[in-house]
């Protein structure tokens, strides 16, 4: 091989692995914010582990889809009170009002940011593909805590509200194999993550 094959060879190589880096830097940043809360991106917890409290929190929740999204997207309750460290269940509706089955994705949001590492979700729709037929219509749980710790913070012992967002947009790749339509808009940030 010349120097310029050398050079071609060696530029393709740097490049193949500039791109493996970014393919995967995405999924790692997430994996790492969740675990760490980083951002104000709520902690994925396995298991309550933690003595309730008796202070209260008020959780609201919020839900949208993109517009490229035929779904309708609701919680069945727009707020509740819930004692810090103490499990709590909400639960979400969508249904497909489409003709044809459609996989999505739900991106979430914290508000305030600065509550997201409190935030701690045992289980969540958010994690994971949701796929409805036409007409299907699917109850979406989210098991939670906030962490009694966010009282004891100086940064957030004034928090007494949280908001809990959720947007569902398509997928990329629909069941059938299809790409899913580019939407003219983005997912909402999951804080700074």
């Amino acid at each position: 091989m010349n120097g310029r094959q050398r050079t071609v060879v060696f530029s393709l190589a740097v490049l193949a692995v500039m791109v493996g880096v970014v393919g995967v830097s995405v999924p790692l940043y997430s994996l790492f914010c969740k675990v760490t809360g980083a951002g104000g991106t709520p902690r994925q917890a396995s298991g309550a582990g933690v003595v309730a409290s008796a202070r209260t929190v008020v959780v609201r929740f919020d839900a949208a889809v993109m517009k490229d999204m035929p779904w309708r997207f609701r919680p069945a309750q727009t707020s509740m009170t819930v004692h810090l460290g103490e499990p709590s269940l909400a639960v979400f509706t969508a249904e497909n009002t489409s003709p044809e089955a459609i996989t999505g994705t739900a991106a979430f949001n914290v508000m305030p940011a600065k509550a997201g590492p409190y935030v701690n979700k045992i289980q969540c729709f958010c994690f994971s593909e949701q796929r409805l037929a036409s007409g299907e219509k699917a109850d979406l749980p989210v098991s939670f805590y906030i962490d009694p710790a966010i009282a004891d913070d100086p940064e957030t012992n004034d928090v007494h509200t949280i908001t809990l967002s959720y947007t569902f947009f398509k997928t990329h790749l629909q069941p059938d194999g299809s790409a899913a339509t580019k939407s003219t808009s983005t997912p909402p940030s999951e804080g700074k993550s």
